[in-house]
């Protein structure tokens, strides 16, 4: 299953499928169909979401639970731990929450803190972490072509998934646009340094917004030419087995046994 699953990723991917977050391999984890993925991810949050913050010992143990699909689908903890560091606005505001929040105080190391603010700070940066850590799995072994299958598979709103899918696509094509663009400034000479380069700089995205503008249009009219008339045909049917859902739901299953006991210990 796992060769078959890589094949026809790695075609996938060479259709612009592949993204920064995605890492290529052929784990258990990866052959499983996208939309068991996705609801296995969105329930293991719901579950994390629920537990009440004072079992800290629950929290440990879901790291637990991530810490083995990690390993079952190969994810290197360097890997995961770099681009866990995407939440670090959220840590910013977990810090300030025992200096600003109001209720009881307690002294730490010389600090009054609040002790309503310390669990919610401690709220925030387990749930917060968990729930992103969640997310770089699923991402980092579902490409986002698959992911958009899910979605479909998932019957979430044809409208939603179109316009997902558009914004997708149509942003890689304006990086590519801009990276074009860079390269052409700096090879006639061009470096912003200050402010008096802004000009340029404002002349360059007033051109980028153009030409995307058009492109946007030609596209438009191709698709049109093309047949399309509000809904984009399903090519890849997407179906999983009975024990591709036992797999992939084992996660959340398993964190709502944990809920549960922070519920009642």
């Amino acid at each position: 299953m796992g060769a078959d699953g890589g094949t026809s990723r790695s075609s996938g991917a060479g259709s612009g499928g592949a993204h920064r977050l995605y890492r290529h391999g052929h784990s258990p984890v990866h052959a499983l169909p996208p939309h068991t993925k996705l609801a296995a991810a969105f329930a293991f949050v719901v579950v994390v979401v629920s537990t009440p913050r004072e079992a800290m010992w629950a929290f440990a143990l879901y790291a637990a639970l991530l810490a083995t699909v990690a390993y079952q689908a190969r994810v290197p903890a360097g890997f995961l731990l770099k681009r866990l560091l995407i939440e670090i606005p959220f840590v910013a505001f977990a810090v300030l929450m025992p200096f600003v929040a109001e209720g009881e105080r307690v002294d730490v190391l010389g600090l009054s803190l609040s002790v309503n603010g310390l669990w919610g700070a401690w709220n925030v940066l387990a749930k917060g972490t968990l729930g992103v850590a969640a997310s770089v799995l699923l991402a980092s072994t579902t490409e986002l072509r698959e992911l958009l299958l899910g979605l479909q598979r998932l019957k979430l709103p044809p409208l939603l998934v179109q316009i997902a899918s558009f914004m997708i696509r149509y942003g890689d094509v304006i990086t590519d646009e801009m990276r074009r663009m860079r390269i052409a400034r700096e090879s006639r000479g061009f470096e912003a340094r200050g402010v008096r380069h802004w000009g340029v700089l404002a002349k360059s995205a007033g051109a980028l917004f153009i030409r995307s503008y058009e492109r946007g249009e030609r596209v438009h009219l191709a698709m049109v030419s093309r047949g399309y008339a509000g809904s984009m045909p399903v090519i890849d049917e997407v179906t999983a087995s009975r024990a591709q859902w036992s797999y992939a739901l084992a996660l959340p299953f398993a964190a709502l046994v944990v809920c549960l006991l922070g519920w009642t210990l």
